[in-house]
């Protein structure tokens, strides 16, 4: 069998009105209540569509992407190569996601049909209260809380990845971290954006001392330069006792209390984490949601404590109330009515959604069609909603408060398709960009609890549906999807980091293949723009949709022009279906509506380091 690495050029221009680092304008963070990226942004490289026939890795960075066609070019199953994938993004972008953190990951069997929906969320400890990020009655600042132990939850990561490969793993569990094993030994040029996170962080990084001072930074507290050899041997040894004994061999003895003491010797910011904390943690396999678009695609995403795939089919839900397809991408009417539909979603998301495990969350009335289409009802073509209110759907309770928490994910996507047609979605994080800044046996811990209200209860003095309590999975926006036909074939896998932001990201891309007929990079490097529960209307900084701004206006949206710093990656269905699997051939309904190059077609967000490559 021959491998074909089929890796993006530099070639697409179409929707960003200038690319690449030296043209990107100074970072600029957005209003609360809009896009404020985790990241600072690391520039904007045009990239191809890239396409494959037996199977296909698209992930954020090439050396994680190669270690994952590598298991597949094996034999290894999509699950295989997501863990291979995770532990090399561990090492290579660590600002962004790893063993120290969670993930949620939709998983497709094209054996059975059935598609599951995996939680490595974190948990706060049992030791968490209500009022643990408040002093004095007062929240804590953001950074206050995020920068030591008390943000620390307790990993999900390892759990949920090991619960996956129980079910769907082909190779053995030790063979599928050798990749990052070796990256580690033998290091690894630093990246440009690795480069610029690092400095974008590198005074808080040098506060909290070793051993991250000394593994992020040189002597004089500067960042280390891209193209700097990196080698983390810490983290290698760490890696070989998780091969050798299971996921186990991080929830108990010595990894698991040096990450209970480094959380709680913090010197200023303790925090609360114990080994029976991590002894306790259990991944859990969910019902994943599923809703109609265009009456055409099924598509499924991540239940709660994720907001994601409730926010996204609130989102298409209304939007099927409108012809997107006769409005031009970019155009102001466009725009206009996609972030008035975001407005109704998140006013949503703040008031009900929370872990369903300790909190009644109205699901099916959330996503009702009857409900959606009386919320887009309440859109106008002539005027912005301005600030939105939440509904009442079925099944809410009056009396939730209004959760304003922060939710800026430092995260990662990657999505996977194997040659027997099985398919992963997986969105991964450690929150804030560095998690929690904390460093131990080469990885960083993640400050997840800071994605908890901060406070118990709302102004009006009702309780807040994603207030912390002990055990309790924080609320998240991750949003791994997987979209099927009507004959339950797969379709396309996506996803993106972008914290909060990630629903639009996600939404967007999914407008753009089925409403404006792109292929998925086309549906990638469409200009972001978006809204939550403001009046504000956020466009992207130096893209098309920033031209939008002036007509915005006139209907009364408050517009501001931000750097955006999405991350999506996406594969979809480019081939001809058989009845006995997948051939090459023209292409007869698959969302990338491509050229006849491969039974799978790729994406990678510009706005990142990512690729896509599979084998033929």
């Amino acid at each position: 069998m021959k491998k074909t690495q089929l890796l993006f050029a530099c070639v697409f221009t179409l929707f960003v009105a200038s690319c690449g680092s030296d043209s990107e304008p100074p970072f600029t963070a957005a209003p609360e209540g809009s896009f404020l990226p985790p990241e600072p942004p690391s520039g904007f490289t045009p990239k191809s569509i890239g396409y494959a026939n037996k199977d296909m890795v698209a992930a954020a960075n090439p050396l994680a992407v190669d270690a994952g066609v590598a298991i597949l070019a094996q034999g290894g199953s999509a699950v295989d190569a997501a863990i291979a994938v995770q532990m090399v993004l561990n090492l290579v972008e660590p600002q962004s996601s790893g063993i120290g953190g969670g993930a949620f990951m939709l998983h497709h069997s094209a054996a059975t049909k059935k598609t599951q929906a995996f939680d490595g969320r974190e948990t706060a400890p049992a030791a968490a209260t209500a009022d643990m990020f408040t002093k004095g009655g007062t929240p804590l600042g953001f950074f206050a809380a995020v920068d030591g132990g008390l943000a620390v939850g307790t990993p999900g990561l390892l759990r949920m990845l090991e619960l996956a490969h129980k079910e769907h793993g082909k190779l053995p569990w030790a063979a599928l971290f050798a990749p990052a094993i070796k990256l580690s030994d033998d290091g690894f040029a630093i990246s440009a954006r690795m480069n610029t996170s690092i400095a974008g962080s590198a005074a808080r990084i040098k506060a909290q001392g070793e051993p991250g001072a000394s593994y992020f930074l040189n002597a004089d507290g500067t960042a280390k330069a891209a193209g700097t050899l990196l080698k983390n041997p810490e983290l290698a040894t760490t890696f070989r006792a998780i091969a050798n004994g299971g996921a186990a061999a991080f929830y108990s003895g010595p990894i698991a209390q040096a990450m209970v003491n480094k959380v709680k010797s913090h010197p200023t910011n303790p925090g609360r984490m114990e080994l029976t904390d991590l002894a306790g943690y259990q991944a859990k396999a969910r019902e994943p949601l599923c809703g109609d678009y265009r009456g055409t695609y099924n598509v499924c995403g991540m239940p709660p404590p994720s907001s994601g795939a409730i926010a996204v089919l609130q989102t298409l839900g209304i939007l099927n109330n409108f012809d997107l397809a006769k409005s031009a991408p970019n155009s102001v009417d466009a725009i206009h009515v996609v972030s008035d539909a975001y407005r109704l979603a998140y006013a949503d998301r703040a008031k009900f959604v929370a872990d369903t495990d300790f909190i009644n969350v109205p699901v099916a009335g959330m996503i009702d069609p009857a409900y959606l289409k009386a919320r887009a009802g309440l859109i106008s073509l002539d005027k912005s909603l301005g600030v939105p209110t939440a509904g009442v759907p079925a099944g809410a309770s009056a009396a939730s408060g209004i959760d304003n928490s922060p939710d800026l994910p430092s995260t990662s996507h990657m999505s996977i398709v194997d040659r027997n047609g099985n398919v992963v979605s997986m969105t991964t994080t450690i929150e804030n960009g560095f998690g929690s800044l904390q460093m131990v046996g080469g990885y960083l811990l993640n400050n997840q609890l800071t994605d908890f209200s901060f406070t118990e209860k709302d102004a009006a003095g009702n309780l807040i549906a994603n207030r912390v309590q002990p055990g309790k999975r924080p609320r998240s926006s991750m949003s791994p999807t997987i979209i099927f036909n009507k004959a339950g074939q797969v379709e396309a896998s996506l996803g993106s980091p972008g914290g909060s932001n990630i629903i639009q990201y996600v939404v967007k891309t999914i407008v753009g293949v089925v409403d404006w007929n792109m292929d998925i990079q086309q549906a990638i490097n469409l200009s972001n723009f978006g809204a939550q529960t403001s009046a504000t209307t956020t466009l992207e900084r130096g893209s098309l949709a920033a031209a939008a701004e002036a007509g915005l206006k006139a209907k009364g949206h408050t517009v501001t022009i931000a750097d955006i710093n999405s991350g999506l990656h996406g594969i979809v269905m480019n081939g001809k279906r058989s009845a006995d699997g997948f051939v090459n051939g023209t292409n007869v309904g698959g969302l990338s509506r491509g050229p006849s190059l491969g039974t799978w077609a790729g994406g990678a967000d510009p706005r990142r380091e990512g690729t896509a490559a599979g084998n033929n």
